[in-house]
């Protein structure tokens, strides 16, 4: 699982001796066993909603948090998982992150009602908040010394995410049809616990920094009670109204929540999110352009998802298959834009997916996804927004870690 230890010796100087490292590629893909499992679960459970509905007698809106509840718990801990793998080492929160997102799979599985489900979601999310970052700065630290290397080691770890973005419609339509919804919480577990055993072999100890700085406690529970106001505020709006004061109270809370993080993390010695970050133009570029990709794409995926059984009465594993074009053209073009980024940058791959990306939007709303269309009306758009996402992503993740 190593390379092979080098030996320079220079005219009766003293050797040079390169310790042995594990192999990139076996980092690599201890690393995208977490992007895997993260991107899994989001495109695996969009298929099951509507099953998921009829078996616990939920609404849309409790749907909706199915979705969401994972989301946000991924959100408000994404950035106090980075600090807790300064203070803590990247490798044992990576390793942590595989056993809580395990566990939690586990509890959605034996779910008994929309929430209990919607909670262990949430749980979810954190043991992803817990991996993504972690498996970034593993893979940052394997490649510190060569720029393209760590751009086509993303670009490897972003199309690893594409393969189960891709495979998640197709194998929950497939899980559905065999053993039912429960049954895509499941599967979750043994990819863990390879992930987990991967790591334990090829990943190296990764001590904590000796600069890890103190926990921005306020900074965090400010950062979770914005976002669930926000979140929970946008999903009841519909149902509820926006005079109900549940969904005022949610907008309140989010926008007092909002401007007290901002302040706490304008005085904080070591905030949580450094707000000096913004002012990098090119973090701030990247950072934006993430919110409007993940805000248009996963949102479709959503609305799609319904739309397919609802609307046309595709059975689970039909639904499941017509995703595929959705999800399948990113692991082509992730290895594109890995390739793109050694040659000509960040900025040609970001601009050039956004314009692919917006033009299948564009042909998927022209269809007016009416009643009677059909899925060769739909399959240009579905071509074209995850070809033109996985040439930006890569980049745009690129460009944050370089920030």
């Amino acid at each position: 699982m190593t390379s092979p230890q080098s030996v320079q010796v220079l005219d009766g100087a003293t050797p040079v001796v390169k310790v042995p490292t594990p192999a990139v590629g076996w980092t690599i893909a201890a690393s995208s066993f977490a992007f895997i499992i993260v991107q899994l679960d989001i495109t695996i459970v969009n298929v099951a909603l509507p099953q998921i509905g009829a078996d616990l007698n939920a609404r849309v809106s409790a749907l909706q948090w199915v979705v969401d509840a994972y989301t946000l718990g991924f959100a408000v801990f994404l950035l106090s998982a980075g600090a807790l793998g300064d203070k803590f080492g990247s490798k044992r929160l990576f390793l942590a992150g595989f056993l809580l997102f395990a566990v939690a799979s586990a509890a959605c599985g034996l779910s008994p009602n929309a929430t209990f489900l919607n909670i262990a979601r949430a749980i979810q999310g954190i043991g992803a908040a817990l991996l993504v970052p972690s498996s970034l700065a593993i893979l940052n630290r394997a490649c510190t010394h060569d720029k393209k290397l760590l751009a086509k080691a993303i670009g490897l770890w972003t199309a690893a995410g594409g393969v189960s973005i891709a495979a998640g419609p197709v194998l929950g339509g497939l899980l559905l049809a065999i053993a039912g919804w429960r049954s895509i919480f499941w599967v979750n577990i043994p990819i863990c616990i390879l992930g987990f055993m991967l790591t334990m072999r090829v990943v190296p100890a990764m001590a904590a920094k000796q600069h890890a700085h103190s926990f921005d406690f306020p900074g965090q529970i400010l950062a979770i009670f914005a976002l669930t106001g926000l979140v929970g505020a946008v999903i009841e709006l519909h149902p509820l109204g926006l005079r109900h004061p549940l969904v005022l109270s949610g907008f309140c809370l989010a926008l007092v929540a909002g401007a007290a993080f901002l302040m706490v993390e304008k005085k904080v010695a070591h905030p949580m999110l450094p707000l000096s970050f913004f002012h990098q133009t090119s973090f701030t570029a990247a950072v934006l352009f993430g919110v409007f990709v993940n805000f248009s794409y996963y949102g479709v995926i959503f609305v799609i998802s319904f739309y397919l059984q609802k609307v046309q009465g595709y059975n689970p594993m039909q639904a499941g298959l017509a995703f595929l074009p959705l999800t399948g053209t990113f692991i082509l073009s992730n290895l594109v834009s890995g390739w793109l980024i050694g040659r000509a940058g960040i900025r040609l791959p970001m601009v050039l997916g956004g314009f692919i990306g917006a033009l299948g939007y564009g042909l998927l709303g022209s269809v007016g996804i009416a009643t009677d269309a059909s899925f060769l009306q739909m399959l240009p758009g579905f071509v074209l927004i995850p070809a033109g996402m996985g040439l930006a992503v890569p980049a745009m993740t690129t460009s944050i870690l370089s920030s």
